[in-house]
């Protein structure tokens, strides 16, 4: 395998998610179903309306089908929106649209818990494939 991140001190991580490099290699038990988690303490980005930092627990959870993701590039990848002026909800979405992109997981879930603002606190949860929230909530 050809990392372009792994074992390199002299890389600078990005500055945006669009420039980015999601590494991935090859699943070496696709015959079966296995769960990879990644938990980020610390993941940053901004108020898109104010500038402030909104700091936040990102958890990803995934099910790997034929590749799994390299995870140096996904600490760069996530470093990445420290400099990103975005909603707590479209982080998230697009966390979970790059890495599904990147991987094409059998299934992969992106949760983030984000610090109160105000006394409110946000946790914003994504999917793929979509789950059937109306179902899965409906009132009986």
């Amino acid at each position: 395998m050809d990392f372009r991140l792994l074992g390199k001190s002299d890389f600078k991580p990005p500055q945006k998610p669009e420039d980015a490099v999601l590494e991935i290699f090859p699943n070496q038990y696709k015959e079966r179903s296995y769960l990879i988690k990644f938990d980020c303490q610390d993941f940053t980005s901004h108020c898109p309306v104010t500038g402030q930092p909104d700091f936040a627990k990102i958890s990803i959870q995934y099910v790997p089908n034929e590749s799994c993701i390299e995870t140096k590039s996904l600490k760069y990848y996530l470093h990445s929106f420290r400099n990103t002026a975005a909603f707590n909800e479209k982080v998230i979405n697009t966390i979970l649209n790059d890495l599904v992109e990147a991987c094409q997981p059998r299934w992969m879930q992106v949760k983030g818990e984000f610090a109160a603002r105000g006394g409110i606190a946000l946790t914003t949860i994504a999917e793929h494939p979509d789950f059937d929230w109306e179902k899965h909530f409906k009132h009986k």
